[in-house]
């Protein structure tokens, strides 16, 4: 049974509970290791009212301070950077097959001056999102970057390189893309932009040699019940994150490819407003993250 690293991810949110919640019954398919310090591995269990169990093993890590249930705060944020560089380090070392990671919260990272957006910017600068579950996939061309910027970056030459990475990183027989306009441009009515993901799309197939990746797609019928493609491409964070949460939230995981070690996570935040209320948050993403890996 392989060793797995879990980042406990936001102290003041969902992440201990889950990871207390779950540990019987992802020990069936690995081997956990906790990178939190057990004073407040403690005293976060004892403020959820939930024993720790004799086999919950730990990697210290991090200071002690206030757990403040539901705020961000730059101790947390702190905290779960170092749990995060902790588990990549395991990973690094060969010490655990590799990762997976509890919620985050951007805000408090950013409060402890950690110079990176999320997990996966500071995982790899060439790590890609891939988040979902086994009835669909969607893989972000742009991760955490304003809307008014995602034109800027649709160039064919650094799409096509997009391209060949995800086909190098998946084994599946059809990859869909969408376009980003609406109606996928409308043949240039609608922006230029589509254009380019139709060259980059056709000149990745070239250097494949066979069709592999499908479109540009028109993105508002792309998650309809007529879609039959598993995996699909999007040009931005919301144009594949909000359809995906809609049909499949509670179960989906984020996988991050093309990154120097195998790393897996929930698809949600740190829910705040429940942290800490004996509100039993649902564990499947965080399991599912588990099994995905251990497939």
């Amino acid at each position: 049974m392989q060793k797995l690293a879990i980042s406990i991810g936001d102290i003041n949110g969902i992440g201990l509970e889950i990871a207390l919640l779950s540990h019987e019954t992802i020990k069936e398919f690995c081997e956990p290791i906790y990178c939190i310090n057990k004073t407040m591995l403690f005293w976060g269990a004892a403020m959820l009212g939930l024993d720790v169990p004799d086999d919950f093993i730990c990697k210290e890590c991090g200071d002690i301070f206030e757990i403040k249930a539901g705020v961000s705060t730059k101790e947390a944020g702190k905290l779960s950077y170092e749990s995060f560089q902790t588990a990549v380090r395991l990973a690094k070392k060969g010490k655990v097959k590799g990762i997976v990671t509890l919620p985050i919260n951007k805000e408090s990272w950013q409060k402890a001056d950690v110079p990176y957006v999320g997990h996966t910017d500071a995982l790899s600068s060439k790590a890609i999102m891939m988040l979902g579950c086994e009835k669909l996939f969607v893989i972000l061309y742009t991760h955490h970057i304003p809307l008014k910027d995602v034109s800027d970056t649709i160039k064919t030459k650094k799409l096509k390189k997009f391209l060949l990475t995800v086909a190098n990183s998946l084994n599946t027989k059809n990859i869909a893309v969408l376009g980003l306009n609406p109606h996928a441009g409308d043949g240039g009515v609608i922006g230029d932009e589509d254009f380019k993901i139709a060259k980059a799309i056709k000149k990745a197939n070239k250097k494949l040699k066979k069709k592999l990746f499908v479109g540009p797609l028109v993105p508002d019928t792309a998650f309809t019940k007529f879609n039959k493609y598993k995996h699909i491409v999007c040009m931005y964070h919301d144009q594949g994150l909000i359809p995906l949460k809609s049909l499949y939230f509670d179960e989906s995981i984020n996988v991050s490819l093309n990154a120097e070690i195998m790393r897996t996570s929930v698809d949600h935040g740190t829910a705040y407003d429940i942290a800490y209320k004996n509100k039993k948050p649902s564990t499947l993403s965080y399991i599912n993250a588990i099994k995905f890996f251990c497939d």
